[in-house]
Formats: structure tokens, C-alpha cells, sequence
């Protein structure tokens, strides 16, 4: 857990580093222990506070088609901006904007550096003996 704790947070720093790079209505001074900060309280609160919020707002997110998932991710990112005062959103666009960008790039960023599930693992095993029986080597 703890492990997995950890690549998170360095994914989600990473990623809103990214967002402050690309976005001028995103900042975190030129402090790296704010910007670490950030993305520790980012990852806190999207590791125990975005699974409750998800499921309480499960009608919203279907009605809008998945949008209302995007409006949590805001709101993740006000919370950060709320704990971290050196953290700083311009404004509401600017968060969305943020909040697409934090997305994108450490699901990206997670998807390159955290370890498979058990189920990706049996599944890549079924697929290499499958080519492997299909090409005569069993």
C-alpha cells in the first residue's frame, strides 16, 4: 500500500507540475517543497476522499455522461488549493483546465510506472501461451 502510495504521489506531482507549466492560472511559487505538498495532498485526498465522493454522486456522473467525474476532479484540486496556500488557482476554467491536465498526464504517468494488476499479469500469461501454442512450441 505503501508503495503504491508513494509512485501515486510522485505521478501526481509530476502531473501538476505539468498543469503549472502549461497554465499561467495554476502556481506554486517557486517553492518545490509547495509544489511537493501539493501533490502529497493531492494524492491524500484523491486516495480517500474521490472513492466517497464518486459513489454518493454516481446518479450525477451517469445523467451528465461522466462530466460530473471531471467536476470532482475540480474540486480535489480547489481542496488542494485550500490546504496549500502556496498552491494557487486563478480561477474556475482555470481549475477544469487543471483538473484535465492532472487527469491525462498521471493516468499516463501511472499507467507507465505502476506495477500490473494480477489480472493484467494472468492475462498477458494466457496470451503468451496462447501465441505459443498457435505457433506449435507447446
Amino acid at each position: 500500500m505503501a508503495r503504491r502510495l508513494a509512485i501515486t504521489w510522485a505521478c501526481n506531482t509530476c502531473a501538476l507540475f505539468v498543469a503549472t507549466w502549461l497554465l499561467s492560472g495554476l502556481s506554486y511559487g517557486s517553492d518545490w517543497w509547495a509544489l511537493l505538498g501539493a501533490g502529497l495532498v493531492f494524492t491524500l485526498v484523491g486516495t480517500f476522499l474521490r472513492p466517497a465522493l464518486a459513489i454518493l454522486s454516481i446518479p450525477l456522473i451517469i445523467a451528465t455522461l461522466g462530466f460530473f467525474y471531471l467536476l470532482i476532479n475540480v474540486l480535489m484540486l480547489y481542496l488542494t488549493h485550500w490546504i496549500v496556500p502556496r498552491f494557487t488557482i486563478a480561477g474556475f476554467w482555470w481549475a477544469v483546465l487543471g483538473a484535465l491536465i492532472v487527469s491525462v498526464v498521471g493516468g499516463v504517468l501511472q499507467l507507465s510506472f505502476a506495477r500490473p494488476t494480477r489480472r493484467g499479469a494472468r492475462a498477458a500469461v494466457w496470451l503468451y501461451r496462447r501465441r505459443r501454442a498457435r505457433q506449435g512450441w507447446v
